[in-house]
């Protein structure tokens, strides 16, 4: 038989009890829907268009890659005209 010290009792009784509280936190899940509906059966309220959200979407994912090209090229700019300064000071000092 295991005998414990009444301090390792306690904390064994409180770890027990702070893990179970949030089980009895948890409110039953109120009742859902039990079967398949149709869209066209659905209220106007909980029918949502899909197109805006589509088309906002795409405009937003073109205009991230338009930004994302116009960082590159003016990385590639700046890259170019550091070769071409380097260039010049090679043909400069191998004169």
């Amino acid at each position: 038989m295991i005998v414990m010290k009444p301090r390792h009792l306690a904390i064994a009784i409180w770890s027990i009890i702070l893990m179970a509280a949030p089980l009895f936190a948890f409110q039953p899940p109120p009742p859902g829907q039990s079967e398949f509906v149709p869209i066209k059966e659905l209220p106007p309220s909980e029918q949502l268009p899909a197109a805006p959200l589509l088309v906002i979407a795409y405009a937003f994912f073109l205009a991230l890659m338009i930004f994302y090209v116009w960082t590159v090229w003016r990385r590639l700019n700046r890259v170019e005209r550091e070769i071409h300064t380097l260039e010049q000071r090679t043909t400069r000092s191998s004169r």
